[in-house]
């Protein structure tokens, strides 16, 4: 729930500086908090997916999206390495749970890194294509492959004997870790040279 809240308040902020209307930021808050549940929960045949099924998320995300609208000078007055620092822990937790699911619902560990990855970043996809805009996971920055990476450490520290949650705490923090690094030391992904 605070993944939920922590990406909601992010596709609100994105939406304000879209120049959307309250209701578009309204369906970016949604969206990004919660359309990569979603199209994980689909994808392993989990229907209707757990975030529909259960109130509270789209509550979380609606009144997130609005309290930004409301608030939003203050929002924006919330310092960047703050914002980073929230992004990465959702990030990680929705890793983390995502590849949880997945491993719950049979698929084999390299599907539910998959799976994790996708929780993790589907939302922020979907919020760069209602902006028109090439997801910024398919661009830049080391984020998809922190979540990847997380989720195969999680999967990693099980098959060496360790407990579910000390297996999804080393995972998380792993994502964790990777993510802060890479915005600290300013990594990213080779790019093919331009012409």
């Amino acid at each position: 729930m605070a993944a939920t809240f922590v990406f909601a308040m992010e596709g609100a902020m994105a939406a304000i500086r879209g120049n959307l209307d309250f209701f578009g930021i309204l369906v970016l808050s949604f969206c990004t908090a919660l359309a990569g549940g979603v199209i994980r929960d689909v994808l392993v045949g989990a229907i209707p997916p757990a975030s529909l099924r259960d109130w509270r998320y789209p509550t979380i995300a609606f009144v997130t999206g609005a309290g930004v609208f409301f608030f939003h000078q203050f929002v924006q007055e919330i310092p960047n390495p703050v914002l980073v620092t929230l992004d990465a822990a959702g990030l990680s937790l929705f890793a983390i749970a995502g590849t949880e699911k997945a491993l719950n619902c049979g698929m084999n560990p390299l599907i539910a890194s998959l799976m994790g990855a996708i929780t993790g970043v589907g939302g922020g996809t979907v919020r760069d294509i209602f902006l028109a805009q090439v997801p910024t996971v398919l661009r830049s920055d080391v984020y998809a492959i922190a979540a990847l990476a997380g989720a195969a450490v999680m999967i990693g520290a099980r098959r060496l004997g360790l407990g579910k949650t000390s297996s999804a705490a080393v995972g998380g923090l792993f994502c964790f870790v990777l993510r802060m690094v890479s915005v600290w030391r300013h990594w990213n992904l080779p790019h093919v040279a331009g012409p």
